[in-house]
């Protein structure tokens, strides 16, 4: 009769600690002639989410991984190395390794169809044309996980978007970079304690 007891109270507990834990998927490509580029925001968010407290990426399976705390909550903050066309692969298995609901994942990725800086965080969706949230919802069986949209714009000619796309921040660009990165790690935290719907009201509109 005891052991049944502290058995459910481990259970209760790990339940308790899971629904704390979130993965934080920004996706982007591995390698130096991709970095920084308008692809690879995903990236560069969860990169300045580490550095403010100082934290450093580990080489694990299927990416670079490290775990961000706020607010008795624990983030895992995932940059996948599969680059982006099989971002489902990692995102898949950090789930499963660290028992995290789909429903406390959020994917960090550039989006054309919004003006450069506009963020937009959604409970679910379709793929919208990119291939990392196409593989991971082919992977992952379900569109019914949030994203939080980065807008990069659509200013290029036709037959340009791919070298838009892969292609740096301009000058105009990289002013105000910092901020906009600043208010996507604020959505994020806001995110993990707050909620989608009162993330989305205080934060989709700005």
């Amino acid at each position: 009769m005891l052991r049944s007891i502290i058995n459910l109270f481990r259970n209760n507990k790990e339940e308790t600690d899971n629904e704390m834990k979130y993965l934080i998927t920004g996706l982007g490509n591995i390698g130096a002639e991709y970095a920084h580029t308008r692809h690879n925001i995903g990236f560069d968010i969860l990169d300045a989410m580490a550095a403010e407290k100082d934290l450093t990426f580990e080489d694990k399976r299927y990416g670079a991984v490290t775990t961000y705390r706020f607010k008795g909550r624990s983030f895992i903050l995932l940059k996948p190395n599969t680059y982006v066309n099989l971002s489902g692969r990692a995102v898949n298995y950090w789930l499963q390794k660290e028992k995290i609901s789909v429903n406390n994942l959020l994917v960090v990725v550039d989006d054309l169809a919004l003006p450069f800086g506009t963020l937009r965080l959604k409970p679910k969706g379709g793929d919208a044309g990119h291939n990392g949230l196409k593989s991971i919802q082919s992977t992952l069986g379900t569109t019914n996980y949030a994203r939080l949209r980065f807008g990069i714009g659509n200013n290029f000619n036709r037959g340009q978007q791919v070298d838009y796309v892969l292609g740096k921040w301009d000058s105009e660009e990289k002013e105000i970079l910092t901020e906009k990165i600043d208010l996507a790690i604020q959505m994020i935290k806001s995110f993990g304690t707050i909620g989608t719907a009162r993330t989305m009201n205080q934060f989709n509109n700005k």
